[in-house]
């Protein structure tokens, strides 16, 4: 049942799996409960940059891994706020406000390279933070979109975890 509710998350978001079993890792921050509100100092509202995460679970064997951040709720479709690769695999916390050190960003769908917190035009959006650990590292130039992310993903999960906060504007 896991392996197939991970086969239907991921498909979903756009990455196939080719048959990778991914273990799963804990995503949580100091900043909000899985499934709370996302303070507005993280949106357009307030300061606009990322919060702090941690990582625990990462599986042995993992090279790097991946943040994407996302809003399945956008009047278009999925909405990508934030890509992040090439972590270090031996991470286990995100600072509040950038990136992990040498580790690289993709462009969002504001068409900005880093992050761009939550600014949902209307009602209540679903932010889902997403980290993937991976069996190798990305050779993605900095500035890749999504498509090229998720393209780079396939065949290499080998775990996967989520934290989802909700917004208002």
């Amino acid at each position: 049942m896991k392996v197939l509710l991970f086969v239907g998350l991921t498909c979903a978001i756009g990455l196939a799996t080719n048959a990778i079993v991914a273990e799963p890792i804990a995503v949580r921050s100091s900043a909000f409960q899985s499934g709370g509100m996302l303070p507005a100092q993280f949106t357009c509202k307030g300061a606009n940059h990322n919060p702090p995460l941690r990582i625990q679970g990462i599986p042995k064997g993992a090279k790097s891994l991946v943040l994407i951040v996302d809003d399945p709720d956008a009047p278009g479709g999925l909405f990508t706020h934030w890509l992040v690769w090439n972590i270090d695999a031996a991470t286990t916390e995100i600072g509040e406000n950038g990136p992990p050190p040498h580790a690289v960003e993709g462009t969002n769908d504001f068409d900005k390279v880093g992050y761009s917190g939550p600014c949902p035009p209307s009602g209540t959006h679903r932010y889902y933070f997403r980290v993937f650990a991976l069996d190798r590292t990305i050779t993605l130039k900095p500035g890749a979109k999504r498509g090229a992310l998720d393209r780079a993903l396939e065949g290499h999960i080998i775990g996967r975890g989520e934290l989802m906060a909700r917004f208002s504007h």
